[in-house]
């Protein structure tokens, strides 16, 4: 008996190369397994052995070339630092719209702040963003790295590209429990990036302190996403909700920019993943953890080795959801190249530098709009 054919659409997305598109399968959506996004033990990286440092490195490759997405649990980031966090997001966008508004981000410089709903539009393709999100750049005063004894030190060329500014908190000020708790998660999340990030480099064979200096200023943001829930429809004579190209999106498809994300989910889910087959997974919430995916500048150093892996969010809990991503990458005055090719292989990509990088991610976020 012949395998039943399973239907397809043709999903189309931003690449710094112009709008591209990837096969999806129509089947019923489902949770991802372990082999497909591992549970990955941190705790090592931490370590003064090196062996022990390596082996959760060979972890990380592993998941890095398989799905480029895994979870992480004991990472160092207290829970009260985090629970602090998601209380304040909840307090800011249960506020009326007539106050969280006076933090619009079109009124700041660098575009710090509130983003209100039907105004965010990651993929056009599957509508309007159902989503509130309230995001600050990297501020190198609230990084412990660096203190304020250190921000005189800061370089010329990196002051050039910083983009953090006073205007959030200014506007949010009847609440200042929201600044007071972005910036201790915002300084923990730094501190574990930086620990992720050497552990890549052992992931790739590399002297583990390469890339300490391109991640002295980096170009990092911190973001928190409330989504309403949205409604799923229920289709065919079971009743059994199925996924449609139709429904509503609480973030469209998209890969992210940089190196890689850390994130936090509340417990409600709606967090998917694309794999390799075209078939969405569930990314579900697993208490203790945090998600950990790739974005397009590893997979790029890496010659493709490493996944920038396609995913969205959907809120099909009936209840408000929380997530607090924290993006990460090179500092923009930074250039960086392929760091590892395999035997047999040859270069894919030229040195860029990383403000050009990240200029053709958002040009390209633009055409596909």
């Amino acid at each position: 008996m012949a395998a039943e054919t399973v239907a397809t659409t043709q999903l189309r997305l931003a690449s710094p190369n112009g709008i591209i598109t990837r096969t999806v399968l129509k089947s019923p959506l489902r949770d991802a397994l372990p082999s497909e996004m591992p549970i990955i033990d941190i705790s090592s990286i931490f370590s003064p052995s090196l062996g022990e440092r390596q082996a959760v490195a060979q972890q990380v490759r592993a998941a890095a070339q398989n799905m480029g997405f895994f979870y992480i649990k004991n990472h160092g980031i207290p829970e009260d630092v985090t629970q602090n966090a998601y209380e304040a997001c909840l307090a800011f966008f249960r506020q009326d719209m007539e106050t969280k508004i006076k933090a619009d981000y079109k009124n700041a410089k660098w575009g710090n702040g509130y983003k209100a709903p039907d105004t965010q539009r990651l993929n056009p393709y599957e509508g309007i963003d159902v989503r509130e999100s309230f995001s600050y750049r990297y501020d190198p005063q609230y990084d412990p790295a660096v203190g304020e004894e250190g921000l005189e030190d800061i370089p010329e060329e990196v002051k050039r590209h910083l983009r953090n500014e006073v205007y959030p908190w200014e506007k949010t000020s009847n609440l200042p429990r929201l600044k007071e708790s972005m910036v201790r998660h915002i300084g923990e999340c730094l501190a574990l990036a930086r620990a992720l990030t050497r552990c890549f480099a052992l992931s790739l064979g590399l002297e583990e302190g390469v890339f300490d200096d391109k991640v002295k200023y980096p170009d990092a943001s911190y973001g928190l996403n409330y989504y309403p829930p949205i409604t799923q429809r229920a289709t065919g004579a079971t009743g059994i909700l199925q996924d449609d190209d139709e429904e509503q999106v609480s973030i469209g498809s998209h890969t992210d920019f940089q190196l890689f994300t850390i994130l936090w989910q509340d417990s409600h889910g709606g967090l998917q993943v694309l794999n390799k087959q075209g078939q969405w997974l569930r990314a579900k919430p697993i208490a203790d953890t945090l998600v950990v995916n790739l974005g397009d500048f590893m997979q790029r150093i890496t010659n493709d080795a490493y996944i920038s892996t396609v995913h969205r969010a959907r809120n099909y809990s009936g209840k408000e959801r929380v997530s607090i991503p924290f993006f990460w990458g090179f500092g923009l005055h930074e250039t960086c190249s392929v760091v590892v090719v395999k035997e047999g292989e040859e270069k894919k990509y030229e040195d860029v530098k990383c403000e050009e990088w990240v200029r053709r991610r958002i040009e390209g976020m633009l055409q596909l709009n």
